[in-house]
């Protein structure tokens, strides 16, 4: 005899978009959800996210959105189908909550925050019946099968009629993601990948004087070309931030995937920065050499091409002395400024992270092939994209998927 909705029960475990969204799923099923998170509340990730501008999707035409996934894009292409940039801002609107498309294109809530947000998202799940367990950590499963929970009043044991797990990469532990859950799948036999830095920052290396005089300086409106493993070459304008150790920011985080790559290949990774970006290297090459009289280097290429501060630091940083005295090649350097990185930062510094739980170890609806009635979703997979709303739109995604299969797995439906 089929057993109804309301005689089954179902464990979240983790409390960030992703998890948010299978409960929400799962919930309008009738069936009774759970969510358990380790923080003392939910979504902490996804406030922090949001506290300078909450960035939800993109806009872009959806064949470039979904080449942002690079090579998990065909794994991934069912998900997002299924609940695309269009689905997600209809959903926000949903909860009483305007967007509008930036100038980058990049989709924002209209207040531009993420509290009101999470605050609405959340009013609807408890009025769906969604319970929320904050301060239980996960720690496995115990001999007979149980979910095993670290408490504030000891260890806890909880039995679920199928369980989605949603918790999160290996990036920002203070947070709740902290990569803790991948033995525990690595000891019932489930393929993960090892975790990654992912739109992250690298090291080059600066001198000393370099680091104290630009740390924080940011460089806006360049353009950095880098060449992958396979050979192909990608050329990207926008910004980046000089740091102590090297160099972050957008442009950065969009090449991180390819620029750790090489670093894994060779030992480094060479990019190129374009500092003049919107004049022709033979303009370039006629400023350069324009008579300077007794102006100093310095003087001369601020008036003639705008070079000062950072930019020019970065020249003398990068560049010999002779290539200051050589008119051809100071004016290539300017357009294409030799920059090597050794490094991706520490994992813990990470926006987000690479690597996780293999899709090979999945069925279409997410569960795991090892361990039936327990689904993935979320940072945990094994996918990354680049910041500007492609990593919220895959949790969210996969979230809403995995909370599917639950539902189908459960009834019984293929």
């Amino acid at each position: 005899m089929p057993r109804l909705a309301s005689d089954l029960r179902v464990a979240i475990v983790g409390g960030g978009p992703a998890g948010l969204m299978a409960a929400e799923q799962i919930a309008r099923a009738g069936i009774t959800v759970d969510v358990y998170d380790a923080m003392p509340s939910v979504g902490r990730k996804f406030l922090l996210a949001g506290v300078g501008g909450m960035n939800i999707t993109h806009a872009e035409p959806w064949s470039d959105f979904v080449a942002r996934y690079g090579q998990r894009v065909d794994l991934l292409r069912p998900y997002l189908d299924a609940f695309n940039a269009e689905a997600l801002r209809a959903w926000v609107h949903g909860l009483g909550v305007e967007t509008f498309v930036g100038s980058s294109g990049k989709v924002f809530p209209r207040e531009m925050k993420a509290a009101p947000l999470l605050r609405a998202w959340l009013s609807r799940l408890r009025a769906m019946g969604v319970n929320f367990h904050p301060r239980h950590r996960w720690q496995g499963w115990s001999d007979e099968g149980a979910l095993r929970f670290g408490t504030t009043q000891g260890e806890m044991m909880v039995r679920a009629d199928a369980v989605v797990l949603a918790l999160g990469g290996g990036s920002w532990r203070k947070l709740g993601s902290d990569g803790a859950w991948l033995p525990l799948l690595q000891e019932k036999g489930v393929a993960v990948a090892e975790l990654e830095p992912s739109n992250c920052g690298f090291e080059a290396g600066w001198s000393p004087f370099f680091a104290d005089k630009f740390a924080g300086e940011a460089l806006k409106s360049i353009t950095v070309t880098l060449s992958d493993v396979n050979g192909v070459s990608e050329t990207r304008r926008g910004g980046l931030v000089l740091s102590r150790y090297g160099v972050e920011g957008n442009l950065i985080y969009a090449l991180s995937a390819r620029l750790r790559e090489l670093i894994k290949r060779d030992g480094k990774a060479t990019f190129y920065l374009d500092l003049a970006p919107d004049r022709s290297a033979d303009k370039v090459l006629q400023e350069v050499g324009h008579p300077r009289g007794s102006r100093s280097l310095s003087s001369h290429l601020q008036s003639r091409l705008n070079l000062k501060g950072a930019r020019m630091g970065l020249l003398r940083e990068c560049l010999d002395k002779d290539s200051f005295n050589d008119v051809a090649r100071l004016s290539a350097a300017i357009k294409a400024l030799p920059l090597t990185v050794s490094a991706p930062r520490p994992l813990d510094e990470a926006i987000s992270s690479a690597g996780g739980v293999c899709f090979a170890g999945l069925d279409s609806g997410l569960m795991l092939q090892r361990l039936p009635g327990v689904f993935c979703a979320g940072e945990m997979l094994d996918w990354e994209a680049p910041t500007g709303g492609y990593l919220l739109t895959a949790c969210l995604a996969t979230g809403r998927a995995a909370g599917s299969g639950v539902v189908n797995w459960l009834f019984g439906s293929k």
